[in-house]
């Protein structure tokens, strides 16, 4: 691997990183005023739709440097979250762990829902799941892009 290359990989990962820090700061805020009014509610959910996209750039960011294609448009999202997931034997370790990518499965499905919803309300159910998993996310992220700079033998 080019030495040049992974340092602007890096970089840009870190960078993301701190733009993933800034909506997890403001979901947890956000948390602290939920309640079952829908202007807390649209706020959170917003914010919820805002964390699941950040790290999909992320994704993006890791399958073009090592040219991880993905074929089948129909189900790019969801096939993207699986890649980030997997050894890629010669080419990548994976960026995140199977927990993580469980997490972030119930975001990318609401992510969709918030987009598609103009008619429905948000269920304030579900709202409250994804604040569980929105928890495992927060504990487990760092240290999953943490192992793969390490297996990438980048510090």
């Amino acid at each position: 691997m080019d030495k040049k290359q992974l340092s602007i990989l890096t970089a840009e990962i870190n960078y993301q990183i701190l733009e993933i820090d800034k909506i997890i700061s403001k979901i947890d805020e956000r948390k602290r005023d939920f309640t079952h009014e829908s202007r807390s509610l649209e706020s959170l959910a917003y914010q919820f739709h805002n964390l699941y996209c950040a790290f999909e750039d992320l994704f993006k960011m890791v399958a073009k440097f090592f040219e991880n294609v993905i074929e089948d448009e129909r189900r790019y999202h969801i096939e993207l979250l699986k890649r980030m997931m997997i050894n890629i034997e010669g080419v990548r370790p994976p960026l995140i762990s199977k927990e993580l990518a469980s997490s972030l499965d119930d975001f990318r499905a609401f992510r969709h829902f918030f987009r598609h919803a103009y008619s429905y309300e948000i269920d304030n159910k579900k709202i409250g799941l994804l604040i569980e998993r929105f928890e495992i996310i927060k504990k487990r992220y760092k240290e999953d892009i943490s192992n793969f700079f390490k297996l990438l033998k980048i510090d």
